[in-house]
Formats: C-alpha cells, structure tokens, sequence
C-alpha cells in the first residue's frame, strides 16, 4: 500500500513538473487547457457535431428525423462505394486548423485528440463480420517528407481505444498522385483511379473494413479505395473522417461531452 501511495506521488508530481514546463494546449488555437486533447471553450463551442439525423449512407445532417435507413438525394441517385461514412465534425475553420496542424506542423499526438471524437461513430451491428480499421494510405514520397501518415496514426488511437485490429499496410498507393484541390468531382476521381491496391487479399475477405481518413471532401480518395477492397473481397466497406465538407448542411446532431 505505501508502494502504491508512494509511485503515485511521483507521477503526480512528474505531471505537475511536466504541465509547468510544457502546459497542454488546444489543439486548434494553442490557449493553454487543464488537461490534454481538451480544447478550450471558445473552439469547443465553434465545431459542429455531426450525428443523428442523418443520411443512413453519407452521414448528410438532416434538418429533421427521415426514418431508419433514409438516404439523401445524391446517394439515391449515385451510390457511393462505400457502405456507410461517418466524421466527428463538419469541416469548418476549427476542424481545419486541427487536420492542418496534424498533417503538416509535425503534431502527430494531435491523432490522439481526433481519435477520442471519431470512437462514438465506431459502432458493432450484430450480425456483421469481425472488423478491421485500414487507414487511407500516403504515397512513400509524401510519408518521406512528412515522417508519418496522419490516417494510420489516428487509426492506431482507435485501435487502442476500441479494440478493433488495424492494418496500416493493407492498403497501398501505387502512384504518386496530384493535389485534388481545385479539381472538379470528375477530375478528382480520374486523378485517383487505379491509384489503389490491396496488399493481401486473404485479410480483406469476408471482413467488414472501416477506412480511417482525416478529412472528406468530393469522395474521390475514399470511393477509390472502396472500390478496391471491395474487389478484393470485403463484406462492407464503412469510412470514418474527423471532419467532413458539408455544403449545405441542414442540421446537426448534437456533440458529445467536452472531452
């Protein structure tokens, strides 16, 4: 017992030295926060949740409840590859700076922070095949110049916290391909065909797969690996974003509990 007391003395005051020396910030603004992967109350309260109501297949807000497994518009008259995306928040100026700051201002704790938001959307449907989290791969040149892929951290993180095996090489980028932005919808999804393949189809069959990405916007990257894995084999393809683009977003679900 005094062991114990004793050990955990030292780690409060090992954290307590740590805080003063290096105070946890927000992830998007840099304002000192109690504790880490908090953000403090002024981004907290700009990001837009995004949960029920929504599109059974896209996960567009709806402004009102459609039914148990309505879908919008758009995916009625093309469905995606993809059986079901999920993202924690919209894509707005908050959202934004924290995907940046990950991706290119060398934080990659930030996937941590991501991570605990996206956990709620990792559900278990009762029936469905074991699942297995496959990040949206780099092309080598890029995870050169960066040291890491942004999507194979956040999906380790989830891995941790659910339980669910990830499989950072699974997938693989075959080509270097070009910045999208900018790229109208057709451009974006030329730009990326035949961009993807699976490294070992035997992992991928008869698995409900779950891409992990950081940020969606046209679909193009994500319906692209959907398309592979689902060649290979796959029983489901579902996508998890931090954030999502939503043009015109009718309505928001509520947000969880400040973390």
């Amino acid at each position: 017992m005094w062991a114990e007391k004793a050990q955990a003395g030292v780690l409060f005051t090992a954290r307590a030295l740590l805080d003063f020396a290096l105070p946890p910030r927000c992830p998007a603004c840099g304002t000192i926060v109690s504790d880490p992967h908090r953000f403090c109350l002024g981004c907290w309260s700009k990001l837009v949740f995004l949960a029920e109501p929504c599109c059974a297949r896209c996960g567009l807000p709806f402004a009102y409840p459609a039914g148990a497994g309505a879908e919008c518009g758009r995916c009625l008259a093309e469905p995606p590859p993809f059986d079901r995306l999920r993202a924690a928040v919209a894509y707005d100026e908050v959202a934004r700076k924290v995907a940046l700051k990950l991706k290119y201002s060398g934080r990659p704790g930030v996937a941590e922070t991501l991570a605990g938001l996206m956990a709620r959307h990792l559900r278990s449907p009762d029936g469905q095949p074991p699942g297995l989290l496959v990040p949206v791969p780099l092309h080598r040149w890029r995870i050169w110049r960066r040291g890491y892929n942004q999507a194979a951290l956040i999906a380790a993180s989830l891995s941790r916290r659910s339980g669910i095996p990830a499989a950072p090489g699974l997938l693989r980028r075959t080509r270097h391909t070009p910045p999208l932005r900018g790229l109208g919808r057709r451009e974006r999804a030329e730009a990326v065909r035949g961009a993807f393949a699976v490294e070992n189809a035997g992992a991928v069959a008869g698995r409900r797969i779950i891409l992990v990405d950081d940020v969606f916007t046209s679909g193009a990257t994500g319906g692209a690996c959907a398309k592979v894995l689902k060649r290979a084999g796959a029983a489901s393809v579902e996508m998890l974003c931090w954030a999502r683009v939503v043009r015109e977003m009718t309505g928001t679900g509520n947000g969880p509990e400040a973390p």
